[in-house]
């Protein structure tokens, strides 16, 4: 079953034009990667889906149900949910307030926070401290342990691994198998080719606002991706 459904989706910012005639779909239960450089687009595409920028035309669809005039509150509640970059915490709350911020949608679900604390132990320590006193790594898992509480069927994740040393890149990408083993879709944004192509089905690649590449992960080889990447 296709879950979100995008066809010929423009963005702007004022009078600059960010996205070209996106049209790409994620099936139930399905891992796609978005991946391109630094101003293709893919952090934009993310706020198209969430209600965040509203400058946009083209069909977004999510459950058959059309979102792109929804505001993001509405969205939120019918299950997408996004781990920004920069991870956005609060810095004012304890690390268990900033992840009980993502239950405030309400949204019925398995994901609780004894069940975050499985996931990400060392949050479970740490529950009581400060975001700005934690590692970047134990930063990300709370901000997608925050996305989690939400109970998403989709789960939106931008540039989760940037900046992070490798082994913890592993912890975070073990985390999300995990994730996906409950049930949850998930499109992972990334700038690293070879990581987002290992952990997806399929791969969507953005050159300047447009895409360039797509098909199944495994089929796609690395030069391909290469050449869409850099548009060579």
């Amino acid at each position: 079953m296709t879950l979100l459904e995008v066809r010929g989706l423009d963005a702007f910012y004022g009078d600059f034009q960010a996205l070209f005639g996106l049209t790409i779909r994620v099936e139930a239960g399905e891992t796609v990667a978005l991946i391109g450089a630094n101003g293709a687009g893919k952090s934009t595409f993310l706020k198209c889906l969430v209600g965040l920028l509203d400058e946009k035309r083209g069909e977004i669809r999510f459950a058959g149900q059309p979102i792109e005039r929804e505001p993001a509150e509405r969205i939120s509640r019918l299950g997408l949910s996004l781990v920004p970059e920069g991870r956005l915490l609060f810095p004012s709350l304890t690390v268990e307030e900033n992840l009980m911020m993502g239950a405030l949608n309400q949204r019925p679900g398995s994901w609780t926070l004894s069940r975050v604390y499985d996931l990400f132990p060392v949050l479970g320590e740490r529950r009581r401290q400060m975001p700005n006193s934690l590692s970047g790594g134990q930063q990300h898992m709370v901000a997608i342990g925050r996305a989690l509480m939400s109970n998403p069927r989709l789960l939106l994740c931008d540039e989760i691994s940037l900046g992070l040393a490798p082994v913890v890149v592993d912890q975070i990408y073990q985390s999300l198998a995990k994730i996906r083993s409950e049930g949850a879709s998930i499109v992972l944004v990334e700038q690293d080719v070879k990581r987002a192509s290992g952990a997806a089905d399929r791969v969507y690649c953005l050159l300047k606002g447009r895409v360039t590449l797509e098909g199944p992960a495994r089929r796609i080889g690395l030069d391909r991706l290469s050449r869409a990447y850099f548009g060579t």
